[in-house]
């Protein structure tokens, strides 16, 4: 993977994230573990590695990207504040359905389990895809960059 093509550090403003539960604390800071180790983002017109900060401003996703630097925050290149209303409903949903699947592992059977599982699985890949669309244009990214930076917006998501 070259070494430009990737987000190298990832923030997230700890005002805005809400605290849900260990479960979900826990996935949130797998995801950010897991972007870092492995991710392609490409940010048009500049070059990486890249410094990702989120953090939720009036009613927006906002992505302060810069260029990656170890000892500063690194030379600011693109602020950019996407509607979170797209997401809002993808967002209720998954959550609704991760709640379910927390409660199920407890006490359902293995095929009630794996079934509402797969509908969290699809509705985490409607909000990556959803996200992809949105940023098309302004930086590429692959699904599974998406989809551990949706969980991350849905941690942001949860106060707005």
């Amino acid at each position: 993977m070259s070494e430009a093509g990737r987000i190298a550090r990832i923030s997230l403003d700890d005002e805005s994230i809400a605290r849900r539960g260990p479960e979900i604390d826990h996935e949130r800071a797998v995801a950010a573990y897991d972007l870092i180790e492995s991710n392609r983002f490409d940010l048009a017109g500049h070059g990486g590695p890249y410094h990702l900060r989120l953090f939720v401003e009036e009613s927006r996703l906002m992505l302060d990207i810069r260029a990656h630097a170890e000892s500063t925050d690194g030379e600011p290149l693109l602020l950019l504040g996407l509607s979170l209303s797209p997401f809002r409903r993808v967002i209720k949903d998954y959550f609704t359905l991760c709640d379910s699947y927390y409660a199920a592992i407890r006490q359902a059977s293995p095929s009630q389990i794996e079934a509402i599982d797969m509908g969290r699985r699809a509705l985490h890949n409607e909000g990556s895809e959803l996200l992809m669309e949105r940023l098309a244009g302004k930086a590429t990214l692959d699904l599974d960059t998406a989809r551990r930076l949706f969980t991350l917006i849905c941690a942001l998501h949860l106060r707005v």
